[in-house]
């Protein structure tokens, strides 16, 4: 016997479709049976093949769609003799109507009788030999066949579809072959031997009663409708039998059972796998990490320790190698990070280059220092397939003696982002410092939506002034926010918190119209020769189109473009790339384009004239008290050498002293920024300030 697949059942719906089962095969054995040619007896459908298993199913099936379909092909007929009738053909219509019940009739009483009188009534002119089941098949097929020739005669009633109601005819032709097809599935003969007979009457009838283009053209449309509902039925019986035998297989319902507990076990215990586990490196996931470190929770009598890893550069290893190098590398480090682990830790891949460690700190434990600096030293060690390039390690470690996972993975996260801050491979432990910054980040995430419908936030703005210290330049547009519990909030602790609460975009448009007001004043006032300066990082342009938006505003505003100077940070060198396209759209609308921070980044020559960049600000970092550190000097001077090179102006940040000035006048600086000339103010005050220069 052919050998079929088994399908799997799910749970307690499985056992029941088995229970079923286990009914259906009783009833078959009582109703299908067949005489043994020896004596004539009746055996049980339990010694029938797997053929005539699959033949019971179909005649089952077929027995239930016949009466189905019975009720539509009536009503059909009775519509068509009605529109025969109402064309002049009453005597015609009305015995093609006694044709068809009458043989509608006889299918219905096939269906209806028990399928061993149905034989028994067929048994002198079938075949020696065959069977209840094809007997009954037998009999549905030559009434299919019948009905199909009485709504052949459906040319008649039409004149050989040249009369006026043809489209109803045809409609009602094309509709019923259809439905035979839809409802005779599980045995193709019931149906072809019902459509062929009336699809081939009008093909016969277009073609030969006034032919012409048209009814030629649609005699073939019919032909090829013919086929493909042929194909269909084939197509459709094909799978009724691969179903049934699938379902006629097991030789037991007791070990159809047994198998499908096996099976259904194994299947849950893949599946619960596969839900807890990394399938690349074969780690636990962030699923399975969480089950085990509430377990570890549950009993632990010491302080936990988890560590929140993040491989360092990590994108560009994609990036340029490729994400089959990607992964190798991954499963290679999560080989190393395992042999590094310390007796009962917990390692998981949570997703991407993060991964997580927890162990409990008994007397025997490793200290956290150690093995973050042991695990940094291993991930860094060359890979086979990454020639001349390192791979880094960047640790959060968290220290708790409560049994809440969730907040010590939000802990560490903070503490590998401290991390990440100080450089590649380095290691942070979670302090009262980062906790307290963690709690701002909540509150402010929280707060920030009602705070902007409210316009509570503020833009100020620090004056920028030209060589000799005192001409006004322009200004820096710098976003404030005085929370009513944590006091004065960073605008870089802004930006990322708007951009983890989904708010970038309605904070950028803020400062947008703030940055508008300002440059509109300016504009009534005298003053285009100024411009105004607003940060935007790289992260933020990866985020938003932030192009358009700029556009959008300069345009609703009708403002000159070049009174608008976008700095952008040095961040990465990727993250200036990324970049690229949008600086490059802002600069052909006339924007200026500065580098913020300079000096502290990434950013190479290439860049900045690739950009057309018209100014960079050098670091504070460098500016700071530069009369007295002949390094930052001799930095500066270079830059400016650079300047004049390439054709870009140079901003000096951080000016704070008489004695710096001087310095940077000396060395000719084109324009300055800091505290020792104003500190940033509202933007009432930069008004103020600059309608008393106009007076002045």
């Amino acid at each position: 016997m052919t050998r079929y697949s088994r399908t799997i059942p799910d749970g307690k719906a499985g056992c029941t479709r088995l229970a079923d089962r286990q009914q259906e095969m009783m009833f078959r054995m009582k109703m299908f049976h067949t005489p043994t040619p020896q004596t004539g007896v009746q055996a049980p459908a339990a010694q029938l093949s797997l053929q005539q298993l699959i033949r019971a199913d179909q005649l089952a099936a077929l027995r239930q769609t016949v009466l189905l379909s019975i009720p539509v092909n009536m009503v059909l007929g009775a519509i068509c003799t009605f529109v025969a009738w109402r064309a002049g053909h009453l005597a015609i219509a009305l015995l093609w109507l006694a044709c068809s019940g009458m043989v509608n009739l006889l299918r219905i009483l096939a269906c209806r009788l028990p399928v061993q009188r149905v034989a028994a009534l067929v048994q002198r002119i079938a075949a020696p030999g065959a069977g209840v089941i094809d007997l009954n098949l037998r009999v549905h097929w030559m009434l299919a066949l019948c009905s199909g020739l009485v709504w052949a005669g459906v040319a008649l009633l039409c004149a050989g579809y040249t009369a006026p109601g043809t489209l109803f005819y045809l409609t009602c032709v094309c509709g019923i072959t259809a439905g035979a097809v839809t409802h005779g599935f599980a045995y193709a003969r019931i149906p072809i031997a019902f459509i062929t007979p009336p699809l081939l009457a009008i093909i016969a009838s277009l073609v030969l009663v006034e032919p012409d283009t048209t009814r030629v053209a649609l005699a073939a449309a019919v032909l090829l409708y013919l086929g493909a509902l042929i194909r269909g039925s084939k197509v459709s019986e094909g799978l009724v039998s691969h179903a049934s035998a699938l379902k006629n297989e097991a030789t037991t319902a007791s070990q159809a059972l047994e198998v499908a507990h096996r099976d259904l076990h194994q299947f849950a215990e893949r599946m619960r796998y596969q839900a807890e586990h990394d399938l690349l490196t074969g780690l636990l996931g962030r699923a399975g990490f969480m089950a085990a470190a509430q377990a570890m929770a549950a009993r632990r009598e010491e302080v936990l320790c988890m560590m929140f890893l993040d491989l360092d550069g990590f994108k560009v290893i994609n990036d340029a190698y490729g994400h089959d190098a990607g992964d190798q590398v991954l499963v290679e480090v999560a080989r190393r990070l395992q042999g590094c682990l310390p007796a009962g830790a917990t390692l998981a891949r949570l997703g991407g280059d993060e991964f997580v460690i927890l162990y409990a700190l008994d007397a025997q434990a490793e200290l956290p220092e150690l093995l973050a600096r042991r695990l940094i030293e291993v991930v860094r060690q060359p890979f086979a397939r990454l020639a001349h390039r390192h791979i880094g390690l960047s640790l959060g470690i968290t220290l708790s003696d409560r049994d809440d996972i969730d907040e010590m993975l939000v802990c560490s996260d903070a503490a590998m982002y401290q991390a990440k801050r100080r450089g590649r491979n380095q290691f942070c432990v979670f302090n009262e410092t980062l906790n307290a910054h963690l709690q701002m980040k909540r509150d402010v995430e929280r707060d920030l939506a009602g705070a902007l419908a409210r316009r509570e936030l503020a833009v100020w703005f620090q004056p920028i002034v030209q060589h000799d210290g005192q001409t006004l330049d322009g200004f820096e547009a710098l976003l404030r926010w005085q929370h009513g519990k944590h006091g004065a909030i960073a605008a870089p602790d802004l930006i990322e918190i708007a951009a983890l609460a989904g708010l970038s975009e309605e904070l950028l448009r803020f400062i947008l119209e703030e940055v508008a007001g300002m440059i509109a004043f300016l504009q009534s006032s005298g003053r285009s020769d100024l411009r105004i300066s607003m940060n935007i990082s790289p992260r933020e342009m990866e985020r938003l189109v932030v192009d358009e938006l700029v556009v959008s505003m300069l345009k609703a505003h009708r403002l000159p473009a070049r009174m608008l100077e976008i700095e952008i940070t040095e961040e990465t060198a990727l993250d200036l790339q990324a970049a690229t396209q949008t600086l490059v759209a802002l600069a052909l609308q006339g924007v200026r384009i500065a580098i913020d921070d300079f000096g502290v980044g990434y950013s190479s020559l290439g860049f900045l004239r690739q950009m057309q960049v018209s100014r960079v600000k050098i670091d504070r970092s460098f500016v700071t008290g530069l009369a007295d550190q002949t390094e930052n000097q001799a930095l500066v001077s270079a830059v400016l050498q650079l300047a004049g090179s390439f054709g870009f102006q140079v901003v000096a940040e951080g000016v704070e002293s008489a004695e710096d000035l001087q310095t940077l006048q000396a060395m000719h600086c084109h324009a300055m920024q800091g505290y020792y000339f104003a500190p940033p103010m509202p933007a009432a005050q930069a008004r103020a300030r600059i309608e008393a220069l106009a007076q002045a």
